[in-house]
Protein backbone atom coordinates (compact mmCIF):
# COMPACT_ATOMS: atom_id res chain seq x y z
CA UNK A 1 0.00 0.00 0.00
CA UNK A 2 1.28 3.19 -1.06
CA UNK A 3 -0.11 6.76 0.21
CA UNK A 4 -0.02 10.05 -1.65
CA UNK A 5 2.62 12.60 -0.90
CA UNK A 6 2.00 16.45 0.03
CA UNK A 7 5.52 18.06 1.12
CA UNK A 8 7.09 14.65 1.82
CA UNK A 9 4.15 13.71 4.44
CA UNK A 10 3.08 9.91 3.28
CA UNK A 11 -0.58 9.17 3.53
CA UNK A 12 -4.14 9.63 1.89
CA UNK A 13 -6.25 12.66 2.69
CA UNK A 14 -10.20 11.29 2.29
CA UNK A 15 -12.88 13.40 2.75
CA UNK A 16 -15.63 11.60 1.16
CA UNK A 17 -16.37 7.51 1.10
CA UNK A 18 -18.35 5.96 -1.36
CA UNK A 19 -19.63 2.06 -1.00
CA UNK A 20 -20.70 -0.02 -3.39
CA UNK A 21 -23.51 -2.82 -1.79
CA UNK A 22 -24.16 -5.80 -2.95
CA UNK A 23 -21.29 -8.31 -1.25
CA UNK A 24 -19.92 -5.48 0.75
CA UNK A 25 -22.92 -3.46 3.05
CA UNK A 26 -25.33 -6.24 2.39
CA UNK A 27 -24.99 -10.05 1.84
CA UNK A 28 -26.83 -10.63 -0.95
CA UNK A 29 -24.59 -12.37 -2.89
CA UNK A 30 -25.43 -15.80 -2.16
CA UNK A 31 -29.15 -15.56 -2.85
CA UNK A 32 -27.82 -14.44 -6.22
CA UNK A 33 -25.46 -17.74 -6.58
CA UNK A 34 -28.39 -19.75 -5.24
CA UNK A 35 -31.45 -18.67 -7.63
CA UNK A 36 -28.34 -18.55 -10.92
CA UNK A 37 -27.86 -22.19 -9.78
CA UNK A 38 -31.63 -23.55 -9.50
CA UNK A 39 -32.18 -21.65 -12.96
CA UNK A 40 -28.83 -23.62 -14.98
CA UNK A 41 -29.22 -27.00 -13.38
CA UNK A 42 -32.37 -27.07 -16.03
CA UNK A 43 -29.73 -26.59 -18.86
CA UNK A 44 -26.82 -29.35 -17.12
CA UNK A 45 -25.10 -25.90 -16.51
CA UNK A 46 -23.23 -25.12 -13.84
CA UNK A 47 -22.50 -21.43 -12.25
CA UNK A 48 -18.93 -21.66 -11.86
CA UNK A 49 -17.23 -18.87 -9.59
CA UNK A 50 -15.56 -17.89 -12.90
CA UNK A 51 -18.40 -16.84 -14.42
CA UNK A 52 -19.48 -15.59 -11.12
CA UNK A 53 -16.13 -13.17 -11.24
CA UNK A 54 -17.35 -11.70 -14.81
CA UNK A 55 -21.08 -10.72 -13.64
CA UNK A 56 -20.54 -9.47 -10.42
CA UNK A 57 -21.16 -5.90 -10.38
CA UNK A 58 -22.78 -5.46 -13.60
CA UNK A 59 -26.00 -4.50 -14.80
CA UNK A 60 -28.74 -7.32 -14.70
CA UNK A 61 -28.93 -7.11 -18.73
CA UNK A 62 -25.17 -7.13 -18.94
CA UNK A 63 -25.35 -10.21 -16.54
CA UNK A 64 -27.47 -12.04 -17.93
CA UNK A 65 -25.89 -11.56 -21.83
CA UNK A 66 -22.59 -12.58 -20.44
CA UNK A 67 -23.75 -16.07 -18.92
CA UNK A 68 -25.39 -16.68 -21.89
CA UNK A 69 -22.71 -16.02 -23.91
CA UNK A 70 -20.01 -17.72 -21.50
CA UNK A 71 -22.53 -20.79 -20.99
CA UNK A 72 -23.45 -21.40 -24.71
CA UNK A 73 -27.35 -20.79 -24.42
CA UNK A 74 -27.74 -18.56 -27.19
CA UNK A 75 -31.07 -19.44 -28.89
CA UNK A 76 -32.04 -21.35 -25.56
CA UNK A 77 -32.15 -19.05 -23.20
CA UNK A 78 -32.46 -15.55 -23.87
CA UNK A 79 -30.71 -12.94 -21.33
CA UNK A 80 -34.18 -11.37 -20.65
CA UNK A 81 -35.70 -14.67 -19.87
CA UNK A 82 -32.91 -15.72 -17.54
CA UNK A 83 -33.14 -12.16 -15.66
CA UNK A 84 -37.28 -12.43 -15.54
CA UNK A 85 -37.38 -15.95 -13.77
CA UNK A 86 -34.12 -14.65 -11.72
CA UNK A 87 -36.09 -11.39 -10.89
CA UNK A 88 -39.42 -13.83 -9.43
CA UNK A 89 -37.21 -15.71 -7.10
CA UNK A 90 -34.86 -13.31 -5.81
CA UNK A 91 -37.70 -10.64 -4.77
CA UNK A 92 -38.95 -13.20 -2.39
CA UNK A 93 -35.22 -13.56 -1.00
CA UNK A 94 -34.06 -9.84 -1.04
CA UNK A 95 -36.33 -8.23 2.17
CA UNK A 96 -34.19 -10.90 4.46
CA UNK A 97 -31.10 -9.35 3.40
CA UNK A 98 -28.50 -9.09 6.19
CA UNK A 99 -25.18 -6.76 6.96
CA UNK A 100 -22.02 -7.92 6.13
CA UNK A 101 -19.75 -7.95 9.17
CA UNK A 102 -18.18 -4.65 9.89
CA UNK A 103 -20.21 -2.50 7.74
CA UNK A 104 -23.32 -1.12 10.25
CA UNK A 105 -20.06 -0.11 12.58
CA UNK A 106 -18.02 1.71 9.86
CA UNK A 107 -21.23 3.36 8.84
CA UNK A 108 -21.72 4.56 11.76
CA UNK A 109 -18.46 5.91 12.64
CA UNK A 110 -18.04 8.09 9.65
CA UNK A 111 -21.50 9.24 10.29
CA UNK A 112 -20.47 10.39 13.66
CA UNK A 113 -17.74 11.87 12.81
CA UNK A 114 -19.45 14.32 9.43
CA UNK A 115 -17.81 12.01 6.78
CA UNK A 116 -20.36 12.21 3.67
CA UNK A 117 -21.10 8.79 2.37
CA UNK A 118 -22.96 7.76 -0.68
CA UNK A 119 -23.66 4.33 -2.09
CA UNK A 120 -23.16 3.47 -5.52
CA UNK A 121 -24.54 -0.07 -7.14
CA UNK A 122 -25.54 -1.67 -9.63
CA UNK A 123 -28.95 -3.14 -8.56
CA UNK A 124 -32.13 -1.07 -9.83
CA UNK A 125 -33.90 1.33 -7.58
CA UNK A 126 -36.27 -1.39 -7.28
CA UNK A 127 -34.27 -4.40 -6.03
CA UNK A 128 -32.25 -1.51 -3.38
CA UNK A 129 -35.75 -0.82 -1.60
CA UNK A 130 -36.12 -4.51 -0.99
CA UNK A 131 -32.40 -5.33 -0.37
CA UNK A 132 -32.65 -2.78 1.92
CA UNK A 133 -35.81 -3.42 3.89
CA UNK A 134 -34.72 -3.91 7.25
CA UNK A 135 -31.66 -1.37 6.57
CA UNK A 136 -33.33 1.54 5.86
CA UNK A 137 -32.54 3.65 9.33
CA UNK A 138 -28.82 3.01 8.25
CA UNK A 139 -29.09 3.64 4.80
CA UNK A 140 -30.48 6.78 5.68
CA UNK A 141 -27.23 8.17 7.14
CA UNK A 142 -25.95 8.38 3.25
CA UNK A 143 -25.48 11.83 1.50
CA UNK A 144 -27.14 10.48 -0.96
CA UNK A 145 -27.32 6.69 -3.04
CA UNK A 146 -26.66 6.10 -6.82
CA UNK A 147 -28.74 3.17 -8.38
CA UNK A 148 -28.03 1.25 -11.74
CA UNK A 149 -30.95 2.68 -13.47
CA UNK A 150 -30.45 6.13 -12.62
CA UNK A 151 -30.89 8.56 -15.60
CA UNK A 152 -27.19 9.60 -15.33
CA UNK A 153 -25.76 6.25 -15.21
CA UNK A 154 -25.54 5.58 -18.82
CA UNK A 155 -22.77 2.78 -18.63
CA UNK A 156 -22.64 -0.08 -15.81
CA UNK A 157 -19.26 -1.12 -14.15
CA UNK A 158 -16.38 -1.22 -15.10
CA UNK A 159 -17.18 2.26 -16.68
CA UNK A 160 -16.88 4.88 -13.78
CA UNK A 161 -20.12 6.49 -14.42
CA UNK A 162 -21.66 5.50 -10.85
CA UNK A 163 -18.78 6.29 -8.82
CA UNK A 164 -18.28 10.18 -10.93
CA UNK A 165 -22.18 10.33 -10.79
CA UNK A 166 -21.65 10.01 -6.93
CA UNK A 167 -18.99 11.99 -6.73
CA UNK A 168 -20.75 15.25 -8.23
CA UNK A 169 -23.65 14.46 -6.00
CA UNK A 170 -21.67 15.91 -3.16
CA UNK A 171 -22.24 19.11 -4.46
CA UNK A 172 -18.44 20.02 -2.92
CA UNK A 173 -16.77 22.79 -4.83
CA UNK A 174 -12.92 22.26 -5.11
CA UNK A 175 -13.71 18.48 -4.07
CA UNK A 176 -11.38 16.16 -6.27
CA UNK A 177 -11.42 12.45 -6.63
CA UNK A 178 -8.35 11.51 -4.96
CA UNK A 179 -9.72 12.58 -1.72
CA UNK A 180 -12.94 10.31 -2.23
CA UNK A 181 -12.37 6.14 -1.19
CA UNK A 182 -14.73 4.21 -2.86
CA UNK A 183 -15.11 0.16 -1.24
CA UNK A 184 -15.87 -2.17 -3.69
CA UNK A 185 -15.70 -6.24 -3.51
CA UNK A 186 -16.10 -6.57 -7.85
CA UNK A 187 -13.22 -6.39 -10.04
CA UNK A 188 -15.36 -4.66 -12.67
CA UNK A 189 -15.78 -2.18 -9.39
CA UNK A 190 -12.51 -1.76 -8.47
CA UNK A 191 -11.91 -1.22 -12.31
CA UNK A 192 -14.92 1.46 -12.45
CA UNK A 193 -12.93 3.37 -9.18
CA UNK A 194 -10.12 3.53 -10.83
CA UNK A 195 -11.12 4.66 -14.09
CA UNK A 196 -12.74 7.06 -12.06
CA UNK A 197 -9.11 8.21 -10.12
CA UNK A 198 -10.34 7.41 -6.74
CA UNK A 199 -8.66 5.31 -4.36
CA UNK A 200 -10.61 1.95 -3.73
CA UNK A 201 -10.22 -0.37 -0.81
CA UNK A 202 -11.23 -4.34 -1.95
CA UNK A 203 -13.16 -6.54 0.21
CA UNK A 204 -13.38 -9.66 -2.23
CA UNK A 205 -14.92 -12.76 -1.43
CA UNK A 206 -12.40 -14.98 -0.42
CA UNK A 207 -13.51 -17.52 -3.31
CA UNK A 208 -12.45 -14.85 -5.82
CA UNK A 209 -9.59 -15.69 -7.56
CA UNK A 210 -6.62 -13.37 -6.60
CA UNK A 211 -5.54 -12.84 -9.58
CA UNK A 212 -8.73 -10.68 -9.62
CA UNK A 213 -7.67 -8.07 -7.07
CA UNK A 214 -5.46 -6.16 -9.58
CA UNK A 215 -6.07 -2.40 -9.16
CA UNK A 216 -7.33 -2.49 -5.84
CA UNK A 217 -5.27 0.39 -3.88
CA UNK A 218 -5.93 -2.01 -0.17
CA UNK A 219 -7.16 -5.45 -0.01
CA UNK A 220 -8.90 -6.66 3.23
CA UNK A 221 -10.78 -10.08 3.95
CA UNK A 222 -13.75 -8.28 5.92
CA UNK A 223 -14.51 -4.38 6.83
CA UNK A 224 -13.73 -5.37 10.09
CA UNK A 225 -9.89 -5.00 8.94
CA UNK A 226 -10.43 -1.56 7.89
CA UNK A 227 -8.31 1.46 9.65
CA UNK A 228 -9.61 4.64 8.97
CA UNK A 229 -7.05 6.14 10.16
CA UNK A 230 -4.76 5.18 7.64
CA UNK A 231 -6.36 6.96 4.93
CA UNK A 232 -6.54 10.65 7.38
CA UNK A 233 -9.94 9.56 8.80
CA UNK A 234 -10.98 9.62 12.74
CA UNK A 235 -9.87 6.37 14.08
CA UNK A 236 -12.13 3.77 15.60
CA UNK A 237 -12.31 4.02 19.27
CA UNK A 238 -10.31 1.67 21.13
Amino acid sequence: MAGDEENGEPGYRITHVIFDMDGLLLDTENFYSIVQEKILARYGKKFEWSLKAKMMGKKALEAGQILVKELGLEGVLTPEEFITERESQLQVMFPHTELMPGAERLIRHLHAHGVPMAVGTSSHKHHFDLKTTKHGELFGLMHHIVVGDDPAVVRGKPAPDIFLTAFSRFHEPGLETKNVLVFEDAPSGVAAARAAQMPVVMVPDPQLDKSLHQGATQILSSLLEFDPSFWGLPPFKA
